[in-house]
């Protein structure tokens, strides 16, 4: 095993970690905490988070670039150029934020971490849509095998009678974050593309406009509390979701710099695998042998479709 490959695996274990933790954090959402707050404070963490990140890459690329240095606005004008888009961007990112807390509240951790492995399904499906890339049999076919893994897990192996109608709407919710997710990652591939941003500037802007956003929705449509902006507990809230959250994001990035794409995705599949561990010790959730069964056809669905993607 080569030296990259390594790090790759050490930084994808890592991040497994993290972003097993995320919905766990999201429900130990003080109830003070609405989830409109808990998002914009989540994405102005995240901010903080990415600054001095994208500083420090900007700081190598200028090194390792003699044009950036002799324009030192470089940074800025790929942001220039996509201004509506990057703003649409935010206010995506933003909503889907909102909906994480309130989908994983109402499905729970253990079937919302399961729900988000559909991210695969819709980046297929938004391909094949607007890059026209290819979908083969294999893919269709795995792609019905994915959300029957997850028809399993959530519904316990099809007993409708027991599953609540607050699991089902949480579950609907945390579909359209997927969906809404991967819209928002297909606009911003041409802008990779054509170098106008790195995906560290990405993260960094798309939530410094999400958080914004949000915050100032917030002040103009909910009352003032300041008792909930200074209030310990919050606090320790609002740095833990961020930091958990950009941290995930930390070593995702870290593990495609090293990893192949389809080896990055397959490497970060296991994530509700974690969650229902730190669900089950934490928050006192079930994981049952259904759950289980679902987990497994969705990861197996999940290898087939990227490698199929990948070839």
């Amino acid at each position: 095993m080569d030296k990259n490959t390594k790090k790759g695996l050490i930084f994808g274990i890592i991040g497994i970690v993290f972003v097993g933790l995320q919905p766990i954090i999201a429900n130990l959402r003080p109830y003070t905490v609405d989830a409109y707050l808990a998002a914009a404070m989540t994405c102005l963490v995240e901010t903080i988070i990415f600054l001095p990140l994208m500083l420090i890459e900007w700081k190598k690329i200028k090194q390792n670039n003699k044009e950036a240095i002799l324009n030192k606005t470089s940074i800025l004008k790929g942001w220039r150029n996509n201004v509506w888009l990057l703003l649409f961007i935010g206010l995506i990112f933003g909503i889907n934020q909102i909906f994480f807390f309130i989908g994983y509240k109402m499905a729970g951790a253990i079937n919302g971490s399961l729900t988000q492995k559909t991210t695969v399904f819709f980046s297929m499906f938004l391909g094949y849509l607007i890059l026209k890339e290819r979908i083969t049999k294999l893919q269709i076919i795995f792609s019905i095998v994915l959300f029957l893994g997850l028809a399993i897990g959530i519904t316990q192996f099809f007993s409708l009678v027991e599953i609540s109608l607050t699991i089902i709407i949480g579950v609907g919710i945390l579909l359209t974050i997927s969906f809404l997710w991967i819209v928002g990652h297909t606009l911003t591939k041409p802008i990779f593309d054509r170098k106008e941003a790195t995906p560290i500037q990405m993260v960094f802007i798309r939530n410094f406009l999400s958080g914004l956003f949000l915050i100032v929705t917030y002040i103009i449509f909910f009352p003032i509390n300041m008792g909930i902006w200074i209030d310990p507990s919050n606090i320790i809230f609002f740095i833990a979701m961020g930091a958990t959250y950009g941290a995930g994001l930390v070593c995702w990035y870290k593990t495609l710099s090293y990893l192949e794409v389809s080896k990055a995705t397959i490497m970060f599949g296991p994530t509700p695998i974690t969650s229902a561990i730190f669900a089950a010790i934490i928050l006192g959730e079930n994981f049952t042998i259904y759950h289980l069964i679902g987990t497994i056809l969705v990861l197996i669905s999940i290898v087939v479709i990227v490698n199929q993607k990948k070839e």
